[in-house]
């Protein structure tokens, strides 16, 4: 290798993360079996501050970025119809991609029974005490809060995206309809919008030292050989689910982009390694929409889409959420006859859309699903202690998953 490659990779910021990576897990085992436990969780509880600032820097940018993103991408459509339209095939491949991967979810957690004949006599309840409150307290009501935003500064505050997207809609559509009179307003968030996407380019440079502090602080707690030995129905029964749905949705890639899948594929490499990395889809949203627009996709697409499908496309968690619930059923030897899954299912389906940026919103909506079918709420302490790393994964399919329907709806629109 020439030393112009070797520079080449060493500046390749995938190549960096994966590095990172390793370090990271190399570390948190060594700290894990050569340190006392309090020194452990110690050392665990700083080097995640490096993961903290990371994820906190990406935060900071999200909410200008959607919104001048978003109100730019609208005015540029031109009118409502545009708007409906694009719309109206958002919402039919999220939907119909959300179905999939509950269904995806629902067949393995069948097939593969990994919860039947589980020891729960090890089980700590008490940890699941913060999930199961959050869960309590899912309502109709709190779902309609947390999709119309009160005031748009309280939603920026807290990087509310669905209620940041509603805003931005309504903001866009009068832009647009005002015309020529908007333009200065228009031009003025189209500037703005480069250049966070020009601090985007600053802040990926920290993801390396984020992911190695967010797998160093995982491993350095958590017995990995342990927990892999006595999760190994439910992980391994997960990893096929996963896997089918990775499958599923790359074939379905290549059925409506032919070979440019390979290409979309190549680009969003970074985005999905940073969210394995770091556990979130959120922190990658500024660098995929980088990406997206870099594949092809016009911007005032990606600026529509990607908004859209952080809250209504999350295929990963959607696969997990029927899983677990499942799972825990099987543990605790409740029945659930098809009919009743299929309930369960499109229950799934409706609450869990609008819950992007929720803390751990997967486990809030399955503690919820479960309390509505008679499910004990508290066998959410059965899947915590492999729960990061589930997540792992099902960061990585979000992205690969909101990628991918930015990307079909960018092709029909040009097609149109």
């Amino acid at each position: 290798m020439t030393k112009t490659n070797t520079k080449a990779l060493l500046g390749n910021l995938t190549f960096q993360i994966l590095i990172a990576m390793v370090l990271g897990g190399i570390l948190g085992i060594w700290i894990h079996q050569n340190l006392p436990e309090e020194s452990a969780k110690g050392f665990s509880n700083n080097i995640k501050l490096l993961a903290t600032v990371f994820i906190r820097l990406v935060q900071m940018i999200i909410s200008p970025l959607v919104f001048t993103t978003l109100v730019v991408g609208i005015a540029k459509l031109g009118d409502i119809k545009a708007v409906g339209r694009i719309g109206g095939k958002a919402l039919g491949w999220f939907f119909t991609a959300s179905f999939i991967s509950l269904l995806i979810g629902m067949f393995w957690v069948n097939l593969l029974k990994p919860g039947e004949g589980l020891n729960l006599s090890n089980v700590d309840v008490a940890t699941a005490s913060e999930v199961t409150e959050k869960s309590q307290s899912f309502s109709a009501q709190n779902f309609i809060e947390h999709i119309i935003p009160k005031s748009i500064f309280e939603a920026m505050a807290n990087n509310e995206i669905l209620q940041i997207v509603i805003f931005s809609i309504f903001f866009g559509l009068a832009a647009a309809a005002i015309g020529n009179h908007a333009k200065p307003v228009v031009n003025a968030l189209d500037k703005t919008a480069h250049i966070v996407l020009k601090m985007v380019n600053y802040v990926m440079k920290f993801a390396p030292i984020g992911v190695f502090g967010a797998i160093a602080g995982v491993f350095a707690i958590k017995d990995a050989s342990v927990l892999f030995v006595t999760y190994k129905n439910f992980f391994s029964s997960f990893l096929i689910g996963i896997s089918t749905l990775w499958v599923f949705l790359i074939f379905i890639g290549f059925v409506f982009l032919g070979k440019r899948m390979k290409t979309l594929l190549h680009h969003i490499v970074s985005p999905l390694v940073i969210a394995f990395g770091t556990t979130s889809s959120e922190a990658v949203f500024p660098k995929l929409t980088e990406e997206l627009e870099r594949f092809g996709v016009k911007d005032k697409i990606v600026s529509f889409m990607l908004p859209l499908g952080y809250s209504f496309n999350l295929d990963g968690s959607m696969m997990y959420m029927t899983f677990a619930s499942i799972f825990i059923a099987q543990a605790y030897g409740v029945h659930l006859d098809t009919p009743t899954q299929m309930t369960m299912l499109f229950v799934l389906m409706l609450t869990s859309k609008g819950i992007a940026g929720v803390p751990r919103a997967s486990l809030v909506v399955v503690a919820a699903t479960c309390g509505m079918f008679k499910i004990p709420i508290e066998g959410i302490a059965l899947i915590l202690p492999i729960d990061h790393f589930c997540d792992m994964f099902r960061s990585a399919t979000n992205v690969l998953g909101n990628a991918l329907a930015t990307s079909v709806v960018g092709k029909w629109e040009k097609e149109d």
